[in-house]
């Protein structure tokens, strides 16, 4: 069983980086078999024998299904990856410690990161019958403003939660103690984590030059006392972005996949809209957090060190994933975009942040 905390985020830095989905290289047999052993324990757990397992259309690192029965319909995720990641049940916690706060997300009914009974982990969780708001935008059928004054506001309710330490948490601490505990003592260590690694894999895949990182790791140094300052962490979402909010034009029904949460930064999930929308959006989210909790010190420079940050793993994911190369049927590329301009997109941000950073700026220019 591997642990995460060698990890910055695991879409990037987990050794089978890359692969889109998990069911990349798996037989139809393989599928066949996770399907039949999900179908005895969904009978088992709900104890109803009528499943019929739909797919999931998930769009992650996971296996996902739509399991219907007259006992109900649930949304199922499976995590099959060769390093046995043990994190879904630090999900289901985080899961339940949101929903505490006020903010919602789906129910958890069964998680199970042991490979005990299956090869594989699995969540059972509470199954929502709405889209998620990344289609509604592509198709301008949401009221954006609204819906991003409204994650800022709850961004500010699930930053209540303060786990001890930084970066991913320790599963084994949560199994024995159920305290959420982060691997990295300093907020420090784990925001430099791979960083380098990173860097030296966007110049050599030619998305930034070497000047270009060494002007990046200027900006990192010279604004290292913000990252000093952070003494105690919250909560962090991690991949906050609208493909991960379940809703309608006016209102959010469920913040989902906290597969990739962290303490950290409270900059951090605002800086993450960033790197996707305009600075109107970012506006609208900024005035909803303040509405509920005092900006942090220091709020800019700090969101735009992270909105640097983010943006360095982001490329990385986009590069290796092969994101430049896909069409607008992709989730990640707008409705009347490509992969190119998302390659241009990715480049503008980055600079975006270093820019903000040189020039102190309090405006959202995006």
């Amino acid at each position: 069983m591997s642990n995460r905390k060698s990890i910055y985020y695991w879409k990037c830095d987990r050794p089978s980086a890359f692969g889109t989905l998990n069911t990349d290289g798996i037989s139809d047999d393989d599928i066949l078999s996770i399907r039949q052993s999900l179908m005895q324990l969904l009978t088992r757990h709900f104890n109803s024998p009528d499943f019929n397992l739909l797919p999931g259309g998930g769009q992650g690192n996971h296996l996902t299904f739509k399991a219907e029965s007259k006992a109900g319909t649930y949304f199922i995720k499976v995590e099959n990856g060769p390093e046995h990641d043990n994190y879904m049940e630090v999900e289901a916690h985080v899961l339940d410690l949101v929903r505490e706060t006020g903010v919602p997300t789906p129910e958890v009914y069964k998680v199970d990161s042991s490979r005990k009974e299956v090869p594989y982990s699995y969540q059972f969780l509470q199954y929502f019958n709405d889209s998620d708001l990344n289609r509604l935008n592509k198709t301008g059928d949401i009221n954006l403003i609204h819906i991003a004054g409204e994650i800022g506001r709850n961004i500010a309710r699930w930053q209540s939660v303060q786990p001890k330490g930084f970066g991913p948490f320790d599963p084994e601490v949560l199994k024995k103690t159920g305290i959420l505990k982060g691997f990295h003592d300093s907020y420090t260590s784990y925001f430099h984590l791979n960083l380098d690694k990173h860097l030296l894999f966007l110049t050599s895949n030619g998305i930034l030059s070497e000047i270009e990182c060494e002007e990046i790791q200027q900006v990192v140094q010279a604004n290292h006392y913000l990252l000093h300052n952070v003494e105690k962490g919250c909560l962090v979402h991690k991949d906050l972005a609208l493909w991960n909010i379940l809703g309608t034009r006016n209102e959010i029904k469920a913040f989902i996949d906290w597969d990739d949460t962290v303490s950290g930064d409270p900059t951090d999930d605002l800086s993450l809209l960033a790197c996707f929308h305009s600075g109107a959006i970012l506006d609208a989210a900024i005035n909803g957090y303040a509405a509920v909790r005092t900006l942090p010190q220091n709020f800019f420079p700090r969101f735009w060190l992270h909105l640097l940050r983010n943006m360095i793993v982001k490329a990385v994911i986009r590069v290796g994933g092969g994101y430049f190369d896909r069409t607008s049927e992709f989730f990640l590329i707008g409705s009347k975009d490509s992969g190119m301009s998302l390659k241009e997109i990715t480049r503008q941000r980055i600079y975006a942040a270093i820019e903000g950073l040189a020039a102190n700026k309090e405006e959202l220019q995006l």
